[in-house]
């Protein structure tokens, strides 16, 4: 029996580690980037480093904020005096290998489960700062406001369509040719950016659905599967070695 091919959309500097579990549980990963990631130092990155001390909360959202700040402030960590949120176990771990000290990381690894771990801890009257991409959504910032606290929020890396269309053209040749076995989705910008290169966004969403097996990391992704009509799965625990299981059970049933 041949391996199962399992699509990888995230970007190509975050796709080693799923490529690696997807080897690990016998397929063979393809790899087509729909989203790029860029460190940038930004007026309001610079801003929200000037005013570090009057931190009280840090969030970080994903692993490349680390990164822009560790490329553009290298000692901005190593001085930081404040509690520090953050969502997702590689955020977590990449923080402490900061040594840093993660004080709250929300069960359900979304913003929304963050804001309701804020709210549960009646925060209020702090300041927060949030340093991502600009293209996040506004739901944290704005939740964290409405509990009567200030959001310092700064860019600190930019989500970028992807560099190499090329690889995404090619994979969806390959959907097209039944030759892909399952296809993975990690964030919402990952599903625009894929079917803003697909040009008949009907015949492809139906090849997904009916095709292939369509695994995404958790619902904020899912609501975006759901307006192209695919049907998809996600597991109980939004990471992305706990979606790789999930698609392999998939498979193997």
């Amino acid at each position: 029996m041949s391996k199962p091919v399992v699509a990888i959309t995230r970007p190509k500097d975050r796709a080693q580690k799923a490529c690696e579990i997807v080897e690990k549980l016998g397929g063979e990963p393809i790899l087509a980037p729909t989203l790029d990631l860029k460190p940038v130092n930004t007026e309001s990155l610079k801003e929200l480093v000037a005013r570090k001390d009057e931190l009280d909360w840090i969030i970080f959202t994903s692993p490349t904020t680390i990164v822009s700040l560790n490329k553009f402030y290298p000692d901005f960590l190593k001085t930081l005096n404040c509690k520090l949120a953050v969502i997702g176990n590689k955020t977590g771990k990449l923080a402490e290998k900061q040594g840093l000290t993660v004080d709250l990381m929300p069960e359900d690894f979304t913003a929304e489960g963050l804001v309701e771990e804020f709210k549960k801890r009646e925060i209020t009257g702090k300041t927060i700062g949030i340093p991502r991409t600009a293209s996040a959504r506004p739901v944290l910032p704005e939740e964290l406001e409405k509990l009567g606290n200030e959001v310092i929020l700064a860019e600190a890396y930019k989500s970028l369509f992807p560099m190499d269309e090329n690889a995404v053209k090619t994979l969806i040749s390959k959907i097209e040719n039944k030759e892909i076995d399952a296809i993975t989705f990690t964030s919402p910008l990952t599903v625009e950016n894929f079917f803003e290169i697909v040009e008949d966004k009907q015949k492809i969403a139906k090849l997904l659905s009916d095709n292939l097996l369509t695994v995404c990391i958790g619902p904020i992704t899912a609501r975006v599967l759901e307006k192209y009509d695919i049907a998809y799965i996600y597991p109980d625990t939004y990471t992305v070695p706990d979606m790789m299981e999930l698609l392999f059970k998939k498979l193997n049933e």
